[in-house]
C-alpha cells in the first residue's frame, strides 16, 4: 500500500540529521515511540506533522515527501573556483561562485576559460604592492574598440572587480586580502589569470 511518507526517507534524514528518535520527537512535540511507529511503517504522523517535521529534518516538504533530497555539495565554498561570464554583446560581466545559466542581451553568457598570459604580453599584468594595495597595470591599449573591461583579485573567500572603461588613464589598487590571483579580461582575447606576487 503506498502511503504519504516512506518510513526508509524518515529514518535516512533522522539519521543523517544527526537526531536520535527522542530528539526529532521533542523538536515536533511527540513521544519517541510514535516517530519509532513511523520508522518501522506501524503509523504515519499526522498530516499536520509534515511541516515541522521537515523543518526539524533540515528538507522541503517535497523533499520529505517524494524522499528524492538535494543536498549542497559544495561544502568547502572556495571564491577561487568563481566562474566569470560575459555578455559577448555589451560585455556585462557576472562573477557566480560556481556553473550558472545566465543571459543578457538575448545571448546565453558562457564560463570564460582564463588563460596565463604570455611574458612580456599586452595581456600580462603589473603588479605592485603599496601600502596595504595591490596596484594593477597592463601595458594594453585602452581604446574604444580593443581594452581591459576589467580586472579582478580573488582569493579563497572574496572576489573584488573593478570595471574599466575605454580611454581610462587611471590603472586600479584593490585592497590586499590574502594570496590569490589577479584576473583581466581583454573584450578581444577573453580572460587572464595571475597569481598574485608572495605576501611577506
Amino acid at each position: 500500500m503506498s502511503t504519504y511518507l516512506s518510513s526508509e526517507t524518515l529514518r535516512g534524514l533522522r539519521t543523517e540529521s544527526g537526531l536520535t528518535q527522542a530528539a526529532l520527537a521533542e523538536r515536533i512535540g511527540v513521544t519517541d515511540k510514535a516517530v519509532s511507529k513511523w520508522e518501522t511503517g506501524r503509523g504515519l504522523p499526522d498530516i499536520t506533522l509534515i511541516d515541522p517535521l521537515a523543518a526539524a529534518l533540515g528538507c522541503s516538504v517535497a523533499e520529505l515527501l517524494t524522499g528524492e533530497v538535494r543536498r549542497n555539495a559544495n561544502r568547502s565554498a572556495n571564491m577561487a573556483r568563481c566562474k566569470f561570464y560575459v555578455c559577448p554583446i555589451c560585455g556585462n560581466a557576472i562573477v557566480a561562485t560556481g556553473e550558472g545559466l545566465f543571459s543578457c542581451c538575448g545571448s546565453t553568457m558562457l564560463p570564460q576559460e582564463a588563460e596565463t598570459p604570455e611574458p612580456g604580453s599586452a595581456h600580462e599584468p603589473h603588479i605592485e604592492r603599496i601600502e596595504n594595495d595591490w596596484r594593477i597595470s597592463v601595458g594594453h591599449p585602452m581604446e574604444k574598440q580593443h581594452f581591459i573591461s576589467f580586472i579582478a583579485y580573488v582569493t579563497s573567500d572574496s572576489v573584488t572587480l573593478k570595471k574599466l572603461y575605454p580611454e581610462q588613464l587611471e590603472w586600479p589598487r584593490l585592497p590586499i586580502t590574502g594570496p590569490g590571483h589577479i584576473y583581466l579580461f581583454c573584450n578581444h582575447h577573453g580572460l587572464f589569470r595571475v597569481k598574485t606576487p608572495r605576501l611577506r
